[in-house]
């Protein structure tokens, strides 16, 4: 079914039907995108990014029936680019697979990041909302940089605070907590219903992009 729609919309698709024939077809081909079961005859499906991870920085996006968070946060922090539980729909999977192309294909000195009416100045520490700066501290500033990094990406608790706070820092989620809070009230119109920052239950945070649901 994947393969016939994502060929109708102009994808070249290869199978694999293990992780290791996965694993081996990226080192010969090399893919701009990889689509990953977690549950593979040979290898759990953690394992192939993992060892994808050694050696490649390929997008990964994740899809698989199991929906505990347990499951998403090993795959992302392993290195997965996103996670989609089955069923899904294909405008999803559609939405999440340009993200990860156009994240792959950004270069690392592109200095302003805009999300329709928010704008990250990265080269001179500014952020403007509606044509306003927006005064952060730097915590706040940090948080919000990291996360339009990776935008249309799901951040884990722990992805964030070791970018932020450093190793020693991981499990303390109630800094992320009270510091999302803060940046809520700041950028967002309704920060109980955030559209820039939203919360991945129990996972992490995704900045949101204008074409993602």
């Amino acid at each position: 079914m994947l393969k016939t729609a994502l060929t109708g919309f102009g994808y070249d698709i290869a199978e694999a039907s293990s992780g290791q024939e996965g694993l081996n077809q990226t080192s010969i081909f090399h893919p701009d995108l990889i689509i990953l079961d977690l549950g593979l005859p040979d290898l759990d499906g953690v394992e192939v990014v993992r060892r994808l991870r050694e050696w490649t920085q390929v997008p990964a996006i994740v899809l698989s029936v199991r929906e505990q968070e347990n499951d998403k946060i090993k795959a992302l922090d392993a290195g997965a680019d996103d996670y989609i539980t089955k069923p899904f729909a294909m405008g999803e999977l559609l939405a999440r697979i340009r993200v990860a192309l156009r994240h792959a294909a950004k270069t690392e000195d592109e200095p302003v990041l805009t999300f329709g009416e928010l704008t990250v100045d990265l080269a001179h520490r500014r952020v403007i909302l509606k044509g306003d700066d927006v005064k952060l501290t730097p915590t706040e500033y940090e948080i919000l940089k990291y996360l339009a990094l990776q935008a249309g990406r799901v951040v884990t608790h722990k992805q964030l605070l070791r970018a932020i706070w450093g190793p020693n820092y991981q499990e303390e989620t109630h800094y992320l907590r009270i510091y999302i809070g803060q940046l809520r009230r700041k950028i967002e119109a309704d920060p109980s219903q955030p559209s820039y920052i939203v919360t991945e239950s129990g996972v992490g945070y995704r900045l949101i992009e204008k074409d993602l649901p």
